[in-house]
């Protein structure tokens, strides 16, 4: 084997055209790239969302309100699904973690318990915040509420 016999593995190559080799090549000059304009520059790479100069959506739609950047997301459970959930697993104390390994709950999330339900097993409830009407119900059974 010599130099002059190397070749490109079969299927390898796929360039039809040699462009900006001179004009005898038939795609010198501009090299296929038409005149002026940017996308003849080089360097040229079109924006997310450039609409050929035309006012961009994001530009046109308006904005309203605004994001609390300390805004607290809370994973709401409410007290129907404690009930159930202490009868299933025969529970008198329900933390977060009873709730992440019983899948109501991610292990990162906060915890709020809400009222919707009705509640008659006496639970000592740990969570990160309660509703006005979900620490009446587990009081009301004799609970215990405990915030986190």
């Amino acid at each position: 084997m010599d130099l002059n016999n190397l070749q490109p593995a079969t299927g390898s190559t796929h360039h039809d055209k040699r462009i900006g080799r001179g004009q005898g090549s038939g795609f010198g000059g501009t090299s296929t790239r038409g005149h002026k304009g940017a996308k003849s520059r080089s360097g040229y790479s079109k924006k997310i969302g450039f609409e050929g100069g035309q006012m961009p959506l994001q530009r046109r739609v308006p904005k309203f309100g605004f994001k609390n950047i300390n805004r607290k997301e809370y994973k709401a459970i409410n007290v129907g699904m404690l009930q159930a959930l202490a009868e299933r697993d025969n529970l008198e104390v329900i933390t977060p973690e009873t709730l992440v390994n019983a899948g109501l709950a991610s292990k990162k999330s906060l915890i709020k318990i809400l009222g919707d339900g009705k509640l008659s097993a006496k639970l000592e409830v740990s969570a990160h915040g309660f509703s006005a009407s979900a620490k009446k119900a587990i009081e009301e059974a004799q609970g215990k509420v405990v915030i986190l």
